[in-house]
């Protein structure tokens, strides 16, 4: 049983510091509650990210030592499971589900909190059925480890007619700008 329930949270931002204000409050909740963290995000953001971190009293240079803070940059990451053009499901378990293990060393009764804007690198390159299938992957590796999963979406991104409904359909909850979640519900 994993100590808390799968959270699958989607955020739709207008501009990068309400992101990273949210994301950083939401990366810190977990760091104070003993939940390592990674970040997979652009190098832009993991800096603001890092700076929110600061500002709640954390020491970012340390729990990155320690390894319980792990940023990743989310282009590079990508390129490690996908094949072509394409996100390739074995290849995206071993990668993510091998830094989930390093982050946890050993503890499978933590929670892992997650940051990721893998899914909007794809979008803004105009890749929406790979975003799509790499939401699908994070659900798929939900069911193997225990980790609560927010993603970030540029709204602007959005304005080039793709669904928001179908974005939605991937996730559990929908963060608002207080960073309150509201759980979705799918027919």
């Amino acid at each position: 049983m994993h100590p808390s329930p799968h959270l699958h949270a989607v955020r739709f931002y207008e501009d990068a510091d309400s992101l990273c204000r949210l994301v950083g409050e939401f990366i810190a909740a977990g760091l104070e509650a003993e939940e390592p963290a990674i970040v997979v995000a652009t190098p832009i953001h993991t800096k603001l990210i890092d700076e929110c971190l600061r500002k709640c009293g954390l020491d970012v240079d340390n729990l990155k030592r320690i390894g319980d803070y792990v940023t990743v940059d989310a282009r590079e990451t990508l390129a490690t499971f996908m094949v072509g053009s394409v996100p390739n499901a074995g290849a995206f378990h071993h990668h993510m589900g091998s830094l989930i293990q390093q982050v946890l060393r050993n503890r499978e009764k933590t929670t892992l909190r997650v940051y990721g804007e893998m899914v909007d690198v794809l979008w803004k390159d105009g890749r929406e059925t790979e975003a799509i299938r790499v939401e699908t992957l994070w659900n798929e590796l939900a069911n193997t480890h225990a980790f609560r999963l927010l993603c970030g979406y540029s709204m602007g991104n959005f304005y080039k007619g793709a669904a928001i409904d179908e974005i939605k359909q991937q996730h559990s909850h929908l963060v608002n700008d207080t960073g309150e979640q509201t759980q979705l519900v799918h027919g």
